[in-house]
C-alpha cells in the first residue's frame, strides 16, 4: 500500500462531542507540541499522515457521528491518504473490544484516562511540567477550564460514569496556575466545566467548595468573565450565588440541566429532586441573582413518560421561562439503569415532544429578546461572518446560546469587548449598534 509520507510525521486531532472532550484534545495537542511533534487540530488541509479521533459516546446520534468519522479516516488509511489512525475518548473507552473487532484498520484504541499510553505510542513523553500550560484550540479570548473529571451521580439514563469514572476534583492550586497561564496568553473568559460543577471539592476538601474556587479565580487579574456550565440541581450550593452576585467578573449565567419537569419522571430518572423543589430552587436563584440567565436541558421520551408527564414538563417550561433551553430525545444506553426499562415511547413521539418544547421555547426566547430592545449590553466579539461582527453578552455561552450582531461597517476587534445598544431582536439573535 502506498503511504502518505516518508518524511516527518504530522498529526491531526479531530474532536467530537462536548467541551470536556475539547479540553482533552487540547491536552493531547499541548503534550505533542511539547515533544516537538507537528500537530494541528481539525485541520482543513489534507497534509497530516497521522489522525487521532477523539470520540463521543453520550447518545445514539453522537455515537453514530463518532463511528462515521472513524470509518471515514479508516477509508483514508486504506487508500494510503494517511499512515496511522488512532481513536480515543468516550466511545473508544466504552466499546473498545467491539470497535477493535469491527474496524481492524485502526492502529490502536485508547480510553479516556490513557493519555500517557497514547503519547508513548506516538513516541512522545508525558511532560508533567506542561500541566497548567494548555494550548487552546478555541479563539484565544475564551477557553474552557475543566475543574473535575467523572461523575458520582446515579442518573438512570446516563452512561458518563461508565466512560469517565467517578468524580475527581482538580486542586484549586492547579486550576489557578492554569487560569493565570491562560490569562497571560490573552484569555478573557473562562468557562468552568465538569460533569457536575456543584460536586467540586467534596472528594479532596470534604465539602462543596465551588464558591471558594470562584472567589479565587475572580481575583485573577485580567480575567473579565467566569462562566458556570453543568450544575446539578439537587443539593445545589447556594453560597455560589452570593459570590456570583458580589463579583462583577462572574457572569450572571448558570447552565443547569434539569432533564424533566415531571416529578414522576424525575424519580424514574433518579435525579433526587421533585418538580416542586426544582421550582423553589429556580425562584431562590432568581431572587439572589435577579439578572441571572438560566440555561437548561431536557430529555423527551424517557421510558415510561406518559402524555400527562410530557404536559407537566411543557407547563413547567411555560411557567419557568428559561432564558436558554435545549432538548434531547431519549437514547437507550446499555448498562444504565434506564436500559432495564422498556424503551416504550416511539421515536416519532419523542421527536414530536422535543419539537413542541422547542417551539414553546422559541416563543419565550423571542419575548425575552424583544424586551432587550433599547438596552445597552457589554459584548465580547468572537468572529466576523458575512456583513456582521458577532459576539455575546455575559448571558450567553459560545456555540449554544444567543448572539449579538452589529454591522461590519462598525469596526470592532475580535476578542475585545464593546458596548452595544440593541435595536432589533429575533428568536435567538440580537441586533445592535456600537455605543461610541
Amino acid at each position: 500500500m502506498k503511504t502518505k509520507t516518508l518524511g516527518k510525521n504530522k498529526v491531526n486531532i479531530v474532536t467530537l462531542g462536548c467541551s470536556k472532550n475539547l479540553v482533552d484534545s487540547e491536552m493531547i495537542y499541548t503534550q505533542l507540541k511539547g515533544n516537538s511533534i507537528d500537530v494541528t487540530h481539525e485541520s482543513s488541509k489534507d497534509d497530516a499522515n497521522i489522525v487521532i479521533v477523539n470520540t463521543c459516546g453520550f447518545i445514539d446520534n453522537a455515537k453514530q457521528e463518532s463511528i462515521d468519522t472513524i470509518l471515514r479516516y479508516a477509508d483514508a488509511k486504506e487508500a494510503g491518504v494517511i499512515d496511522k489512525l488512532y481513536v480515543t475518548g468516550c466511545l473508544s473507552h466504552r466499546y473498545k473490544d467491539d470497535l477493535e473487532a469491527e474496524i481492524p484498520s485502526v492502529d490502536a484504541f485508547f480510553g479516556t484516562n490513557e493519555l500517557p499510553r497514547l503519547l508513548k505510542t506516538l513516541k512522545a513523553d508525558y511532560k508533567h511540567e506542561l500541566i497548567g500550560e494548555r494550548l487552546l484550540t478555541t479563539p484565544a479570548h475564551y477557553g474552557y477550564l475543566k475543574i473535575a473529571e467523572g461523575c458520582d451521580r446515579p442518573c438512570s439514563f446516563c452512561a458518563i460514569p461508565l466512560m469517565r469514572g467517578g468524580h475527581v476534583s482538580r486542586s484549586m492550586d492547579d486550576l489557578l496556575i492554569e487560569a493565570k497561564s491562560l490569562v497571560k496568553r490573552g484569555t478573557k473568559e473562562l468557562i468552568l466545566i465538569a460533569q457536575d460543577l456543584t460536586y467540586y471539592g467534596l472528594d479532596i476538601y470534604k465539602k462543596r467548595n465551588l464558591s471558594e474556587l470562584l472567589e479565587r479565580l475572580s481575583d485573577v487579574e485580567g480575567l473579565d468573565w467566569i462562566r458556570l456550565q453543568y450544575a446539578y440541581p439537587a443539593g445545589f450550593p447556594m453560597d455560589v450565588l452570593d459570590v456570583m452576585a458580589s463579583r462583577d467578573n462572574i457572569c450572571k449565567y448558570l447552565d443547569m440541566p434539569l432533564q424533566s419537569g415531571s416529578t414522576a419522571m424525575l424519580k424514574s430518572m433518579r435525579r433526587g429532586i421533585t418538580r416542586e423543589k426544582t421550582e423553589d430552587l429556580i425562584k431562590s436563584i432568581r431572587d439572589r441573582v435577579p439578572e441571572i440567565a438560566l440555561r437548561t436541558t431536557l430529555i423527551a421520551g424517557h421510558p415510561g413518560e406518559t402524555e400527562a408527564d410530557f404536559e407537566e414538563t411543557y407547563q413547567f417550561v411555560e411557567n419557568m421561562r428559561f432564558d436558554r433551553l435545549g432538548v434531547f430525545t431519549y437514547s437507550h444506553e446499555d448498562d444504565t439503569h434506564s436500559f432495564t426499562m422498556e424503551d416504550d415511547v416511539p421515536a416519532d413521539v419523542k421527536q414530536e415532544r422535543a419539537d413542541d418544547i422547542m417551539a414553546l421555547q422559541q416563543g419565550i426566547s423571542l419575548e425575552l429578546n424583544q424586551a432587550k430592545i433599547g438596552q445597552t449590553h457589554k459584548v465580547l466579539f468572537d468572529r466576523k461572518e458575512g456583513g456582521y461582527f458577532i459576539g455575546r453578552t455575559q448571558f450567553d455561552s459560545p456555540e449554544v446560546d444567543n448572539e449579538v450582531l452589529i454591522p461590519a461597517t462598525q469596526y470592532v476587534r475580535l476578542g475585545d469587548f464593546a458596548n452595544v445598544k440593541i435595536n432589533a431582536a429575533e428568536e435567538f439573535d440580537l441586533y445592535g449598534d456600537l455605543v461610541v
